[in-house]
């Protein structure tokens, strides 16, 4: 009986190696030591016909099971670090990049419509000597009223829809006019060239053509003989550079508290070369900036003494140009974070 038990485990221990040869995964070496050394395993089904073998018999197979046992959990120990360790480098060499490969495509952002048109703006005045100048879009109602030759009461503040705040004499700015007087009175008096791009606030309805808020670019130049003839020359160079050379130009007589004279400036249409279509409105003429010499009195509130000098001021509006430059024909885009709207227009 003793005899029987050692072949068994002997065989055992060979059929047990061999079977651990042969596994190449983790699950199979977990099948083999359920089927090997688990509690319903081989080796303990063999253990349990000990009972029946003398007593004197016993330790010699008990000493050879626990070889055994040892033997075979020390091989699958060093079975399972090698199938792990292959396991690793296979993983590793079927995520490494191939450096060869051509790359992935990069989905890279594009500038906004009225940003591009903004810079376009401020690299055309920069030719002709002109600073960008930022000024503060929450301003004081003497500011952004009273310092422009509107004081209160002025009937020509109904112009402006403007949006007020709980500090009293605090609004948002209607205009980038205000940064005329900041300006002015940071440089005086010395000679100034800038312009000063920025959002402005009104109180309007929201529709395909107006916005409650909008982009404006304000204009100044203030220094000693400055005439209306250089105000017309450098709306020209602008006009010439912006939409074209030969654009045909008109100025009309208009009403700005803050300028005297003061004219809104026209070009014709640069869709239809004059002839009439629907941005201008069957006009033949496309108006671009409204403009005039700085009125006296603002002169002087900017710390310029109006006998010794002049300038002149204008007003552009680039979400009406970029609308104009892109054909597009709803405003409120500007504004609807659609990445389609940009994807068209890039």
């Amino acid at each position: 009986m003793q005899s029987d038990i050692l072949q068994q485990l002997e065989d055992l221990r060979q059929q047990a190696i061999t079977a651990l040869t042969s596994t190449s995964t983790t699950e199979e070496t977990r099948a083999w030591h359920s089927e090997y050394l688990g509690r319903k395993g081989r080796l303990t089904g063999i253990l349990r016909s000990v009972g029946a073998v003398s007593p004197e018999e016993r330790p010699r197979i008990g000493k050879l099971a626990n070889e055994i046992k040892t033997a075979l959990e020390e091989a699958l120990q060093e079975r399972q670090t090698a199938i792990e360790q292959a396991e690793l480098e296979a993983a590793r060499n079927k995520e490494l990049i191939d450096v060869t490969l051509p790359g992935r495509p990069q989905t890279l952002g594009k500038m906004h419509p009225s940003t591009r048109t903004l810079r376009e703006i401020a690299d055309i005045f920069a030719t002709m000597g002109f600073l960008v100048y930022d000024s503060p879009e929450v301003e004081t109602d003497e500011y952004n009223f009273q310092l422009l030759n509107m004081p209160p009461g002025h009937p020509a503040r109904d112009l402006w829809d403007t949006f007020y705040t709980t500090t009293p004499d605090v609004v948002l700015r209607t205009h980038t006019s205000p940064g005329q007087i900041h300006a002015m009175r940071q440089y005086a008096p010395e000679p100034i060239r800038i312009i000063l791009p920025g959002k402005c606030y009104r109180y309007e309805q929201v529709t395909a053509r107006s916005e409650s808020m909008f982009y404006q670019v304000e204009g100044l130049a203030v220094g000693k003989n400055i005439t209306f003839s250089d105000l017309k020359g450098t709306f020209m160079n602008y006009a010439s550079q912006m939409y074209g050379e030969g654009r045909k130009m008109r100025f009309r007589k208009h009403y700005f508290p803050f300028t005297e004279p003061s004219v809104e400036v026209d070009i014709d249409c640069v869709i239809c070369g004059g002839k009439g279509c629907n941005i201008c409105k069957y006009t033949g003429w496309l108006e671009i900036l409204g403009a005039g010499m700085v009125n006296p009195r603002v002169l002087e509130y900017g710390g310029y003494d109006p006998a010794e000098y002049s300038g002149f001021a204008f007003g552009l509006g680039p979400d009406r140009m970029t609308m104009q430059k892109y054909d597009i024909n709803d405003i409120r885009y500007f504004f609807s974070n659609d990445v389609r709207f940009l994807e068209r227009i890039g």
